[in-house]
């Protein structure tokens, strides 16, 4: 199958819905009726393809030339930035990170705590404003990654907050402006993304001792004990927990790297990524 030089934006939609969460449970038990309803719907040319892999592998370069959705931003973000930082340091990477009545696309813990917001050309910016006020209220770095020709409308936001373009054509993401470090914690915002267990120990780590408390106040109590605790040590607490939490980094660097978001999403881990890609080397019935 040949890549068109134009496409009905309804078949363009139609094929984003391919990358997602429930479609990728569907794949893993060898479910592709979706895929399928496509292949008949536009007669996408599937005898050109020997599995529903390389189908889909193809459908993802359209996507990427003629409708970057926020799919496309995140993925290739995560393949052609995030990855370099990931292959040399200990890092862990969070996707749709909640933080208050925000929530993040992807989020880093290495040496700092990093989040990243993308706004994809289909995107409005009308929510970006009350997002960063969130996600400063936790994270050393705040970034945004917008279109390259959308800068002028982002450069305008808070100075504070990273900026990095991404060019469609080139397939590149370019650092424009580095986000000033915040040194603060907003301790209430960071309550509700703690865990029960991880908001008692950083307690009993810093006191040495377990408080007093009962299944009724013990928020409250963990909670005014550490706001007496020096925001340093709280921060690399933080940083330090969330790279405990169990979350499958379990990217493909090269041949599936399509769907390094996806299986981030869906937090797969070796095993089940092994199990998808077989599945999906299964020949097209359509």
């Amino acid at each position: 199958m040949q890549i068109k030089k134009s496409y009905d934006i309804n078949e363009l939609r139609d094929y984003s819905s391919l990358f997602s969460r429930s479609e990728v449970n569907c794949w893993l038990k060898l479910d592709f009726t979706s895929i399928n309803l496509k292949i008949a719907r536009y007669q996408t040319g599937a005898k050109k393809h020997q599995n529903y892999l390389d189908y889909l592998k193809h459908i993802y370069k359209i996507l990427e030339r003629y409708y970057p959705n926020e799919y496309i931003y995140k993925n290739e973000f995560l393949n052609k930035w995030l990855l370099k930082e990931i292959g040399t340091t200990k890092s862990k990477v969070f996707n749709e990170f909640r933080i208050g009545k925000a929530v993040a696309d992807l989020v880093m813990f290495n040496g700092n705590s990093k989040v990243f917001e993308i706004k994809s050309l289909l995107d409005k910016e009308s929510r970006l404003s009350n997002q960063l006020i969130e996600y400063k209220k936790i994270f050393n770095e705040v970034y945004i990654i917008v279109p390259d020709v959308k800068l002028k409308k982002y450069l305008s936001f808070d100075n504070t907050i990273g900026i990095i373009t991404y060019n469609n054509e080139l397939k590149q993401f370019l650092l424009i402006r580095s986000a000033k470090k915040n040194n603060e914690i907003d301790v209430n915002s960071l309550m509700n993304v703690f865990h029960t267990k991880e908001y008692i120990k950083l307690v009993q780590d810093y006191y040495g001792l377990i408080p007093s408390y009962t299944d009724f106040n013990k928020f409250e109590v963990c909670k005014n004990l550490i706001l007496k605790i020096p925001v340093e040590y709280v921060n690399e607490f933080f940083i330090q927990t969330m790279k405990k939490r169990k979350i499958n980094n379990a990217f493909s660097f090269k041949s599936t790297n399509e769907f390094n978001q996806v299986c981030l999403s869906l937090n797969l881990n070796d095993k089940q990524k092994e199990k998808l890609f077989i599945n999906l080397k299964s020949a097209i019935t359509a």
